[in-house]
């Protein structure tokens, strides 16, 4: 890895001139309008795991048209009283895994909500949500930036974003959990999705910790990285060329420095200088457009790991600021 992308000097100027869609706000309010008519209860089980510090609950609830999503919820077992909660998002091609693969934000005292991701989980960790879109299926390996790209109502990303909305609402409803103190976290598409779920459900949000995150300024990304996933947009433009300008105007509708103008939350980010899966220039691009109070961290030596262990110290620190 190298420095390939702007001067740390200039991403801190850099404020790219978009073109958001006109009728973005009204195609998220009739997407997230049509999710809650078809919501149903939240479903809830205990799960009996060797984990003697954790109570664990596998979780079943209703996302995008009302299909079902699958999550863990982990509980400090000795916890009493209300609990803040962290509702996390995870990585492109990854899924909800195991329960003892998510103990970190259990271990600092929260309630800790972990969404599978439709269709993903055959790549690096395992899932059981399908994606019974249009165009959908699942577990399946990647390829989900192609899928359903020529019209943003079938988008892949309309479902997954809104998933990400309905698991924050159905977090804020979980008995034992206090409401007023959600934080939502990820990396890579999961910070992508903590972005967009700060966004579009902003008055439940109180915290966001996006790391290195993914959907932001892609018409941007998509001309100065190689590496996929943005990658895959550039493959299907090269087969397709007569399409290229739908496919750019299906992803504005899910690009985060359209979206994050609506967010009001304290948020913690993170940039990585050597990061040629998440180019710096496009998450400061989101950053500089995020409407709330924000700060970040700049790892100039990281790739896509975007701060690693020492990020995730920086995020429990800034959650314990803002939930207090």
């Amino acid at each position: 890895m190298t420095l390939f992308d702007l001067p740390l000097d200039e991403l801190w100027r850099h404020r790219p001139r978009v073109s958001r869609p006109a009728d973005l706000d009204s195609f998220w309010e009739e997407t997230l309008a049509d999710a809650r008519a078809a919501a149903a209860p939240a479903v809830a089980t205990r799960v009996d795991t060797a984990l003697r510090g954790v109570a664990t609950y596998d979780v079943s609830f209703t996302g995008y048209a009302g299909h079902q999503v699958k999550a863990w919820l982990n509980l400090p077992a000795a916890a009493s009283g209300p609990l803040p909660v962290v509702v996390e998002f995870i990585g492109y091609g990854g899924g909800r895994g195991r329960p003892h693969e998510w103990l970190l934000w259990s271990a600092a005292g929260y309630a800790h909500l972990v969404m599978d991701t439709r269709g993903q989980g055959a790549s690096w960790r395992g899932g059981d949500t399908p994606d019974p879109g249009p165009d959908g299926a699942g577990p399946s390996v990647p390829g989900f930036m192609t899928r359903g790209v020529l019209d943003p109502a079938t988008y892949y990303y309309r479902r997954l974003i809104t998933d990400a909305v309905r698991a924050v609402e159905v977090a804020a409803e979980l008995p034992g959990v206090d409401a007023t103190r959600l934080a939502v976290v990820g990396a890579s598409q999961g910070g992508g999705l903590a972005l967009a779920a700060a966004s579009l459900a902003a008055g439940r949000v109180a915290a966001v910790v996006s790391q290195v995150p993914f959907l932001c300024h892609i018409r941007r990304a998509v001309t100065i990285t190689d590496a996929d996933p943005y990658a895959e947009l550039v493959r299907f433009c090269r087969v397709h060329p007569d399409r290229a300008a739908a496919v750019l105007a299906t992803v504005d509708y899910v690009d985060m420095v359209h979206l994050v103008p609506r967010a009001s939350a304290p948020a913690l980010f993170s940039a990585a200088l050597m990061d040629q899966i998440c180019p710096p220039s496009t998450v400061f691009a989101a950053y500089h457009a995020y409407a709330g109070p924000k700060e970040m961290e700049v790892y100039e030596w990281d790739g896509h790991e975007g701060g690693r262990a020492h990020f995730a110290q920086r995020g429990m620190e800034f959650l314990a600021s803002a939930l207090k």
